[in-house]
C-alpha cells in the first residue's frame, strides 16, 4: 500500500513540473446558488472558459499562469493567484456590485436588445459574413491534415480494476486528461490524414486527394472514421444552422440567435495584432439545440478569429454527454480570415451523469498553405479514383514528420504502439470480434475467407411457414473484395418446405464500376411491399415474416427468381444497370389465389421474363470503399430512381407480353431548427394486359411496426393498380415544440407529422384477366375515384430508444374491415 501511494505521488509530482497549469472548481453567489455562464480566464491572456449549468468549469494551458480571473456582469471581479500548477475543485463566490445591478444584459429569459454593445457587434457580423474566407477567390487550393480519435473516458480505479481489462492493465499507461473537461481518458483508436483539396467558386466544385493515411492498426478503421465523419460534418459558423448529429443547432452568429442566445460583451484584447472583441453567449431556454460559449471578432472587419461552442446540456440529444468545437482563424491580409484550425470533441456515454463512463469522440483539422486563383480543368473535379493505392496507407515516417500540421503529443505516439501490443491479446480479440459481430451481422472465420450470416435473420415466421430457421453466408477477403458470393438456406416448419438463394458479384472494371451479377432463390414473399422493384435477388421483406399482426399474413407467394444484370457507373452516384429475370410466382397459401384466365382455362403458376433497364441518381452520396461492395457514409442525400421494364411472351415461353415504367424520388429535407422532413415521390404505369402477380400491389402495412412507404391502415391487397401516383411525408420537430412545453420539457421527447396518399387506377381488362371462380379470388379495387389519404402524428424518444405512431385513415371508410385508426410503433438507437 505505502509502495503503490508512493508511486501514486511521485508520478503527481513529475506532472506538476510540467509547464501546465490546470484549473477546474465552481462559482457561486452569496446565496450559495452556482452561477453559470461566468467568465473564467488566465490573467494576460486570451485563454479562458464558461461555467456550465452547474456553475462548474475546467481550464487548462500548456504554459504556467499565476493570477485567475472569474466575472460576471452584476458581480465584482474576483482575481484569484494560483500558488500551484494543478488546482482542482476550487470553489469561488462572486459578491454583488451594486452600481451594477441594474444591468440588462445576463439574464436567464429574454434579453433586451436596447443599448446592448454586443447585438451591435453581432448585427456587424451579419453585414460582413460573406466578405471573407475563401468565397473571395474564384478557385483555391490548401492542405489539409486531419486527426480522428477515440478514447475511453472516466478512468478511474473500479474501470481498471474490473474484469473486462484483466490482462490488458497495460492499456492504462496511456492515461491522460481532457483540456476541456478535466476528465481522465484513454486512447483507443487514433487515424491521420492528409489531403490536398481543391475548388472552384465559379463551377462550385471541389475535391479532396488523399496523399496518406495512417491508423492504429485496426483493419477496418474506415466505418469509424466514416462514422465520426458523419457526425462533424464539415460547417459554417455563419450558417444559420449547424448540422450535428442530424440535427440543427442554432449557430451563435444566426440572424436568429438574438431570439435563440443572449450575449455579453466580456472583454476586448489584441489576437496577433488585431484588436477583438470578446463576446459571451448562452442559450435563453433550456432542452433546445444550442451551445454556450465565446467568440473574439476584430474590430474593423468583423470577421471571426477565435471561437468556441459547448452544446447545451439540457440539449434534446441522445447518448451524448458534451459536445465541444472551437475554431481558430488566420489573418491573410486585412480583410480574409481563413480558417487555421477546427476541433471537434464529443463525450459519449448512456447518460448524462458526471461520473458515467464514456468515450470520446475527436477530431482535429488544421488547414495551411493556402493558395488562389489558380485555374484547373474541369474534367479534374468530375473524376473519381476508384482504385485502393495501397502506397497511401503504408507512408514512412519521413512522410508523416513533413506533412503533420501538428505533432503529435506523447500520449498520441504512445498509442500507435499500445494498439499493436493489444491486437495481440487474445481477450482483447474476442471483444474486437464481438463488436465486429453486432456492426456488421456476420461472423468472420479468421482461417477462412468467409463470413457466417446474417445472424438477424436466423429466425422468422409468417403465416405460410410458420418458424422459420435460416442459415447462410458470404466471401469475404477483406473490405475491398472485387467479388462476392452470397447464399442462405432455410426451413419452414409450417410448410415442411426448405428454401434457398445465391447470388454473385464481379467488379470487371474499377474506374467505371462496371459490375456483372447473377443469382437465383426459391422462397416465399410478401409482393407487394414496396412499389419500386427490387433488384435485390436475395432480399426479403419485413412484411412477410411478421410475428403478430393486424390480420392473418396469409397473402404469400412462391417465387422461383433467376437473374443476370450489368451495372456502370459512368459518373458519380449515377448508376446505370440492364438486366434479365426469369421468374415463376404462384399463391405460398391455400387462401390466397393467384389464378388468372387463359383460353384453355384457369392457370395457377405465372411464368415471365422481364428484361430491364433502370438509371439511378444519388447526388450527394458519399461512399467509401473501393471494391465490389461499398458503404454508404451520410444520409442526407437524394434518390432518383427510374426504371423501364418489359414483358417478353416470346422468350422462355412466358405468359404475358408487357411494358412498366415506374419513377420515384425521394429527398431529405433538413428544415433549419425545425428537424428534418423525408419526402418521396413514386408514380408507374403498366402497358399491357397482366395478372394480379404482375401487378403494382398499394403496400398495405399489418404489422405493428413503423414502416416508411407503407400505408399502415391498409390491408395487403387492398388496394391494387396498374397506374398509380403515391406520396408520403414525414417530418420530425427533433423536440422543438415539446421544449416549449415545461412539464414536457424534461422527457426529451420529439414529435412527429406524416401524411401519405395514393391515386391509382385499374383497367377492366386486367380486372376481368384476375377473377375466376376461385372462392379466394381477391377483388381488384384500385383508389381511382380520390386519393386514397392517411396522417399521423407520432412521438419519438420515449425512454431514448422507442416511438409511438398514431395513424388515421383518411377516407375509403366504405371498404370491407376498412381500419379506421391504428398504432404502430418502432425502437432505435438514434442521437
Amino acid at each position: 500500500m505505502k509502495l503503490k501511494l508512493t508511486v501514486t505521488l511521485f508520478l503527481f509530482g513529475i506532472l506538476s513540473l510540467l509547464a501546465q497549469t490546470k484549473v477546474s472548481g465552481y462559482v457561486f453567489d452569496e446565496y450559495n446558488q452556482s452561477v453559470p455562464f461566468a467568465n473564467v480566464l488566465f490573467k494576460g491572456s486570451s485563454q479562458g472558459t464558461i461555467t456550465d449549468e452547474n456553475g462548474k468549469f475546467y481550464l487548462e494551458s500548456d504554459q504556467t499562469w499565476n493570477t485567475l480571473i472569474v466575472s460576471f456582469i452584476g458581480y465584482q471581479t474576483l482575481e484569484i493567484a494560483l500558488d500551484k500548477k494543478v488546482n482542482f475543485d476550487l470553489k469561488f463566490t462572486l459578491s454583488e456590485e451594486a452600481s451594477q445591478l441594474d444591468q440588462v444584459f445576463i439574464t436567464t429569459g429574454k434579453q433586451s436588445k436596447k443599448d446592448n454593445p454586443a447585438i451591435d457587434i453581432l448585427r456587424k457580423i451579419w453585414e460582413h459574413e460573406r466578405k471573407n474566407g475563401l468565397q473571395k477567390f474564384n478557385q483555391y487550393e490548401y492542405s489539409k491534415y486531419e486527426k480522428v480519435e477515440f478514447d475511453i473516458n472516466t478512468i478511474d480505479s473500479s474501470l481498471m480494476k474490473s474484469k473486462l481489462f484483466k490482462g490488458m492493465e497495460f492499456v492504462f499507461d496511456q492515461v491522460d486528461t481532457s483540456s476541456v473537461t478535466g476528465k481522465t481518458y484513454l486512447p483507443m483508436f487514433i487515424n491521420e490524414a492528409v489531403s490536398q483539396v481543391y475548388g472552384d467558386n465559379l463551377i462550385n466544385k471541389k475535391k479532396e486527394v488523399l496523399k496518406g493515411n495512417k491508423n492504429s492498426g485496426f483493419s477496418d478503421n474506415q466505418t469509424i472514421i466514416d462514422f465520426v465523419g458523419e457526425l462533424y460534418p464539415d460547417f459554417n459558423i455563419y450558417d444559420n444552422y449547424l448540422q450535428f448529429f442530424d440535427k440543427g443547432f442554432v449557430s451563435p452568429l444566426s440572424k436568429t440567435g438574438i431570439n435563440t442566445y443572449n450575449y455579453v460583451l466580456a472583454d476586448s484584447s489584441f489576437i496577433e495584432n488585431k484588436w477583438c472583441y470578446n463576446i459571451i453567449y448562452y442559450p435563453r431556454r433550456k432542452n433546445e439545440l444550442t451551445f454556450k460559449g465565446n467568440f473574439w471578432v476584430a474590430d474593423t472587419t468583423y470577421a471571426i478569429k477565435e471561437i468556441n461552442l459547448q452544446a447545451s446540456k439540457s440539449a434534446n440529444i441522445n447518448w451524448v454527454k458534451d459536445i465541444y468545437i472551437e475554431q481558430e482563424f488566420e489573418v491573410l491580409n486585412d480583410s480574409v480570415f481563413l480558417i487555421k484550425r477546427d476541433h471537434m470533441m464529443s463525450d459519449f456515454a448512456f447518460n448524462k451523469k458526471e461520473t458515467s463512463h464514456g468515450i470520446y469522440g475527436k477530431r482535429t483539422t488544421l488547414y495551411d498553405n493556402y493558395k488562389f486563383d489558380k485555374v484547373i480543368d474541369k474534367k479534374f473535379y468530375d473524376e473519381e479514383v476508384y482504385d485502393y493505392d495501397k502506397d497511401i496507407y503504408d507512408r514512412d515516417d519521413d512522410f508523416w514528420t513533413q506533412n503533420r500540421l501538428e505533432a503529435l503529443n506523447k500520449d498520441e505516439k504512445g498509442v500507435y504502439k499500445m494498439l499493436d501490443t493489444l491486437k495481440t491479446v487474445k481477450k482483447f480479440k474476442r471483444l474486437y470480434n464481438l463488436g465486429s459481430i453486432l456492426a456488421s451481422g456476420y461472423i468472420e472465420f479468421n482461417t477462412l475467407p468467409l463470413d457466417y450470416g446474417p445472424i438477424f435473420s436466423t429466425f422468422g415466421f409468417n403465416e405460410v411457414e410458420g418458424l422459420r430457421l435460416r442459415t447462410g453466408g458470404r466471401t469475404y477477403f477483406g473490405r475491398n473484395d472485387l467479388w462476392r458470393l452470397e447464399g442462405f438456406l432455410a426451413y419452414g416448419f409450417k410448410d415442411d418446405k426448405f428454401k434457398y438463394g445465391i447470388s454473385g458479384k464481379w467488379l470487371l472494371h474499377k474506374k467505371s464500376r462496371f459490375i456483372i451479377s447473377g443469382g437465383n432463390r426459391r422462397d416465399v414473399e410478401q409482393i407487394g411491399a414496396s412499389l419500386t422493384t427490387s433488384t435485390d435477388v436475395l432480399g426479403r421483406s419485413f412484411a412477410s415474416s411478421a410475428v403478430v399482426g393486424t390480420g392473418a399474413n396469409d397473402k404469400l407467394t412462391s417465387i422461383n427468381l433467376t437473374s443476370l444484370a450489368m451495372e456502370l457507373e459512368p459518373w458519380r452516384n449515377f448508376i446505370m444497370r440492364l438486366g434479365g429475370n426469369y421468374r415463376t410466382l404462384e399463391s405460398g397459401s391455400p387462401t390466397f389465389s393467384l389464378d388468372y384466365n387463359t383460353p384453355n382455362g384457369i392457370e395457377s403458376e405465372i411464368k415471365q421474363f422481364e428484361s430491364s433497364f433502370s438509371v439511378s441518381y444519388f447526388p450527394g452520396r458519399k461512399m467509401t470503399g473501393f471494391g465490389v461492395e461499398r458503404k454508404i457514409a451520410n444520409d442526407n442525400y437524394a434518390s432518383l430512381f427510374a426504371l423501364v421494364s418489359r414483358g417478353d411472351k416470346g422468350v422462355f415461353d412466358s405468359d404475358f407480353d408487357y411494358t412498366k415504367v415506374q419513377f420515384s424520388y425521394i429527398q431529405p429535407w433538413q428544415v433549419g431548427g425545425y428537424g428534418r422532413l423525408t419526402t418521396t415521390v413514386e408514380a408507374g404505369k403498366t402497358f399491357g394486359e397482366v395478372p394480379l402477380g404482375l401487378l403494382s400491389v398499394i403496400p398495405g402495412n399489418q404489422s405493428y411496426f413503423s414502416i416508411y412507404n407503407t400505408f399502415p391502415q391498409l390491408d395487403f391487397y387492398e388496394f391494387v393498380s396498374d397506374t398509380y401516383t403515391s406520396f408520403h411525408f414525414e417530418h420530425n420537430f427533433n423536440g422543438r415544440l415539446f421544449s416549449r412545453i415545461p412539464f414536457l420539457r424534461k422527457y426529451n421527447l420529439r414529435e412527429i407529422i406524416s401524411l401519405r396518399g395514393v391515386w391509382g387506377d385499374i383497367s377492366d381488362e386486367n380486372i376481368a384477366l384476375s377473377t375466376t371462380s376461385n372462392p379466394n379470388t381477391i377483388p381488384l379495387l384500385a383508389p381511382n375515384d380520390k386519393v386514397y389519404y392517411e396522417y399521423g402524428f407520432g412521438i419519438g424518444n420515449i425512454f431514448k430508444v422507442f416511438r409511438i405512431d398514431f395513424n388515421f385513415r383518411g377516407n375509403y371508410l366504405e371498404n370491407e374491415n376498412a381500419r379506421k385508426f391504428g398504432v404502430t410503433g418502432t425502437f432505435g438507437f438514434y442521437f
